[in-house]
């Protein structure tokens, strides 16, 4: 027991400044990410009245899928990039694209002006992604990866817990838009650091140009995945990684959907009134705070679990590891308990600790010196493929199978309740203004759209009297009225509390059947990664031994 303690401490202290100031830039970067990442399902398809943008799920699908899936692929080309330019300047420019694209998140209510801010934001997060791994890389070996790796996780996660923690507290008190100013904030403190801290090692660069360079990136790639070792494993990858982004994109609307936690928000608020105060809103626990778990969960044990890995074969680790995750997202969907969600999110913490980073720690082993950008950005290949998969889950089968107003809308229907459209404010300016024959600018100006409280009752009539005036038909106008005040009218028109309504919705729809497609999904990473090992991985290491 005490060799292992000296092991382990005497692991930590051998890392050098480098390692330390990329392993600090990581945990605030991942702030701001996950500060926003973490609370952007539910800002994108929350109810305009409580400050949220009213999207659909399909919209948000694609903005938290596709948009993060180029995100992930970029860093292909950028690492290569950045090991011909240096790691100092490619950082500056990251957080330079990340600082306008964050502040501006906060400024735009569009689809497609929120869908092109947010890829601004993804291309200044490539640009930092595999410069941070490969420094660690650089600055670890054979003996030192795996804890290596594990330290730059667990700085990931402590990362990817304060920021929602921060951002919770912040958007209930002063609303979404300081989310995204908080943000900018963090990553202008991580510019700094950079600027004041970190000095570039002398390595020898490449002197051919940034075209050749990419070309010679993309050949790379090509190259790298020949090893048979590393790219059916990423290949493999993918099921696992699809399987761990529902936590983030599908899971904290399904919480807010269809979770009661009033009995653990009460009991919060009558025991821990200051944490209660923090934890919740509106009678409930706030949706972000389960998924904050998994983030406190590898702060917690991040260290002690990849010590114990390093005894365990590289893809023994990865397999067991996906095991237990399957086993925690499946309890988290499977029912609409509370105690399912900690618990299952709690187990799930445990398989991601001991698959993610040793997949890292693997791609470490077998890169050439000089091109850790070029091989830890082949990382990101399984994770930009699973989210255009999660894109799909997210978005398009959670909107029909598990989305609480698309089933009560179909409830409503069957039983001939009639019911207004739900519709936010800037879709009727686009509808509005393109009936009127009017640009959005004069049609805001006409109503008096753009003041800080606006009467609808007087719109509604100044808007039925200028079309009248112009002989336009504008009865299939629909004036703005939120999600929640249509969970509101549904419940009167029902004669149902918002719970038994909701219950009436699960018992009737089963909205939880996704979590067969995310457990299937888990069990055959599990199948395919062991036929993996025993067809591919133990001959190659026997033939190593002969």
């Amino acid at each position: 027991m005490s060799d292992n303690k000296t092991s382990l401490f005497t692991t930590i202290k051998s890392f050098n400044k480098n390692f330390w100031i990329a392993s600090f830039m990581e945990l605030m970067e991942r702030w701001a990410w996950y500060g926003i990442y973490t609370l952007l399902g539910l800002y994108l398809v929350g109810s305009t009245d409580t400050g949220g943008l009213g999207f659909d799920h399909i919209q948000k699908g694609n903005i938290m899928g596709n948009i993060v899936g180029i995100l992930y692929f970029l860093p292909l080309i950028f690492g290569v990039i950045a090991d011909r330019i240096g790691y100092k300047i490619s950082l500056t420019i990251s957080y330079i694209i990340m600082i306008s694209g964050y502040y501006l998140l906060g400024e735009v209510n569009t689809y497609w002006s929120v869908y092109m801010v947010f890829l601004l934001v993804a291309v200044g997060a490539a640009f930092f992604k595999p410069v941070a791994s490969a420094i660690v890389a650089r600055n670890t070996d054979e003996t030192t990866g795996t804890m290596g790796f594990g330290i730059f996780y667990m700085m990931v996660n402590i990362g990817g817990f304060i920021g929602p923690a921060m951002s919770s507290g912040l958007r209930t008190t002063y609303g979404w838009k300081i989310i995204f100013i908080q943000a900018a904030i963090v990553i202008g403190i991580n510019l700094i650091v950079l600027l004041l801290f970190y000095k570039e090692p002398k390595v020898e660069k490449p002197k051919n140009s940034i075209g050749e360079a990419i070309k010679e990136s993309v050949l790379g790639i090509f190259e790298a995945l020949k090893d048979i070792r590393l790219g059916i494993l990423l290949l493999l990858m993918i099921g696992f990684w699809t399987m761990f982004n529902q936590l983030f994109n599908t899971l904290p609307n399904f919480i807010e959907d269809w979770v009661n936690s009033a009995a653990l928000s009460n009991w919060l608020n009558e025991n821990l009134p200051s944490l209660g105060s923090l934890l919740t809103q509106d009678g409930q626990v706030k949706p972000e705070w389960f998924t904050n778990i998994d983030s406190l969960m590898i702060i917690l044990f991040q260290i002690t679990i990849s010590f114990f890995v390093i005894k365990m074969r590289h893809i023994n680790a990865v397999i067991r590891g996906a095991v237990i995750a399957t086993i925690g997202i499946g309890l988290t969907f499977y029912s609409g308990s509370v105690w399912f969600t900690i618990i299952g999110t709690m187990i799930f913490a445990i398989g991601e600790m001991m698959s993610s980073p040793t997949v890292s720690s693997f791609i470490a082993l077998i890169t050439p010196k000089g091109k850790e950008g070029l091989y830890q950005g082949t990382y990101f290949l399984p994770v930009a493929a699973s989210y255009f998969v999660t894109s799909f889950i997210s978005g398009g089968l959670y909107q029909s199978w598990s989305d609480k107003l698309s089933l009560l809308k179909k409830e409503l229907a069957g039983r001939n309740i009639a019911m207004p459209e739900v519709v936010t404010k800037e879709e009727f300016i686009e509808e509005g203004s393109k009936a009127l024959k009017m640009s959005i600018s004069a049609f805001e100006k006409q109503f008096n759209l753009k003041a800080e409280t606006i009467d609808w009752k007087i719109v509604k009539q100044s808007f039925a009297d200028f079309a009248t005036s112009k002989n336009i038909d504008v009865s299939q106008i629909h004036f703005p009225f939120s999600k929640n005040e249509y969970f509101a009218l549904a419940e009167q028109k029902l004669g149902m509390s918002h719970w038994d309504m909701t219950n009436m919705l699960w018992e009737t729809y089963n909205p939880n059947k996704i979590w067969l497609v995310v457990v299937g999904i888990g069990i055959f990473s599990i199948i395919s990664l062991t036929i993996y090992d025993r067809m591919i991985i133990r001959p190659l290491e026997k033939r190593a031994v002969k």
